[in-house]
């Protein structure tokens, strides 16, 4: 056994996630404070945020109210059993969760992660179809671009590709609806595009194949976030919910990224007039203080399962630290900053601004498309040939070690997602930095 003074290698141990481990321990980007709309690097150089964390942290670093309400529980109840026994904080958070879900979502069930989220929704939707005598509905559709966590649910639905091609086989019974993304169709998109509405026909036909008596649900982001930010086409999701509805066929939207303001409300499906039979969220619940997610359900699914006798389980699912004191008190008093703050609204006023910053990064060099919607942004770069993604790791690079930003990338994709407090003259110097790094890359 080593002795517990042994001095470590310091980075070569830790396997980072979604990672370039190799190229990243030659030259690491850490980040060792925060406050505000910043990180600080270790020699104490403040980085902009320009991505909320991982889309986040909506009000801001290390926000005082929510470190208070973490501390304080902490000192009073570490931990309490998440099976048979609860404590107040978590019924709170549920209660004021139910009020802000549209329509009967009105039952919350935690998790610990996005991934968690999804496939707990997933689990339901097939013992809500089982309960109600129908248990031959076992296939779930998700959607092409889709991105639904790294669980073997979430990888199934999701759609992709190199989420999906190291793990075989994954969920039998999946199929996929087409991406809604056409370039040709919908370049430097503000908002919801004009065209695409009429890819969510695409359900019937898959309906059509597989038998709506098969089906469980069907599961999308509403806007598709991970994959480079892809705004729904107008009266797409509410012809989803209405093909849905007339099959018996349960819909779930995805709000990981979308829930908690990003899209100027609290849950996107209050934007697009649509109310699913579940949503799945995490991130801004908590501001990220602690891990924390859940899965919102309606009524209707939750009164199927409350049958047979009283004292017996009704749904075999759960996790150690689900609704952990911590993540409960996190979140309570996160809700509450959004809430006395007016982050929503915020984010609903400062959509334009974004937008108007962001698209004048048209005709920058390398820029190949740019899609805006609530504060959300995907700006998709040209691939130098043959070498997909090096470009934008060349961004990733140059945005950090030079320019002190933090932009989040995916491959050849800049994501920018401030946080609900930045003011237009943060947005402008992001959308200054951003110009910079454009020139700066080959």
């Amino acid at each position: 056994m080593a002795p517990l003074d042994m001095k470590p290698n310091e980075l070569e141990p830790y396997w980072v996630p979604f990672t370039a481990n190799r190229a990243f321990k030659k030259r690491p980007r850490l980040f060792a404070g925060a406050k505000g709309m910043h990180y600080f690097k270790p020699d104490g150089s403040k980085v902009i945020d320009a991505t909320s964390g991982l889309f986040c942290v909506n009000a801001g670093h290390c926000r005082e109210p929510i470190v208070k309400a973490i501390q304080e529980m902490a000192a009073r109840l570490d931990y309490a059993p998440a099976f048979q026994y609860g404590h107040p904080k978590v019924f709170e958070l549920a209660s004021r969760l139910a009020l802000l879900a549209p329509g009967d979502l009105d039952y919350a069930f935690f998790s610990n992660s996005g991934s968690e989220a999804v496939d707990t929704a997933l689990k339901i939707a097939l013992g809500y179809h089982k309960a109600k005598g129908e248990g031959a509905r076992t296939r779930f559709i998700g959607r092409e671009r889709g991105y639904h966590g790294i669980g073997f649910g979430g990888i199934s639905v999701g759609g992709i590709v190199a989420n999906r091609k190291q793990f075989g086989n994954m969920l039998t019974g999946v199929d996929h609806l087409p991406s809604t993304y056409d370039r040709s169709q919908q370049a430097y998109s503000r908002g919801e595009p004009e065209w695409g509405g009429h890819l969510a026909e695409e359900l019937t036909r898959l309906i059509n194949l597989h038998d709506a008596s098969t089906i469980a649900a069907v599961i999308v982001e509403p806007v598709a976030g991970s994959t480079g930010i892809l705004a729904p086409p107008k009266g797409y999701l509410k012809k989803l919910r209405e093909i849905t509805a007339q099959h018996g066929i349960l819909l779930i939207f995805d709000e990981v990224i979308t829930g908690f303001g990003r899209l100027g409300h609290c849950f996107a499906a209050e934007r697009y007039g649509v109310v699913p039979d579940m949503i799945t969220f995490a991130k801004g619940i908590t501001n990220a203080a602690v891990p924390m997610a859940g899965v919102m359900a309606s009524k209707r699914i939750y009164d199927a399962f409350m049958t047979g006798a009283e004292h017996m389980v009704e749904l075999f699912h759960g996790y150690t630290y689900s609704g952990h004191p911590l993540a409960a008190a996190a979140g309570v008093a996160t809700l509450d900053l959004y809430k006395d703050e007016g982050l929503f609204e915020r984010a609903k006023r400062l959509e334009q601004p974004f937008a108007d910053a962001m698209m004048s990064l048209r005709g920058e060099p390398h820029v190949a498309d740019i899609r805006s919607v609530g504060l959300l942004c995907g700006i998709d770069l040209d691939p130098l040939p043959g070498k997909p993604g090096l470009r934008g790791y060349a961004a990733t690079e140059h945005t950090y070690h030079d320019l002190n930003i933090y932009l989040r990338v995916a491959l050849d994709t800049l994501i920018i997602a401030p946080p609900l407090i930045a003011t237009e003259a943060e947005i402008a110097e992001i959308r200054d930095g951003i110009a910079k790094v454009l020139k700066a890359i080959a």
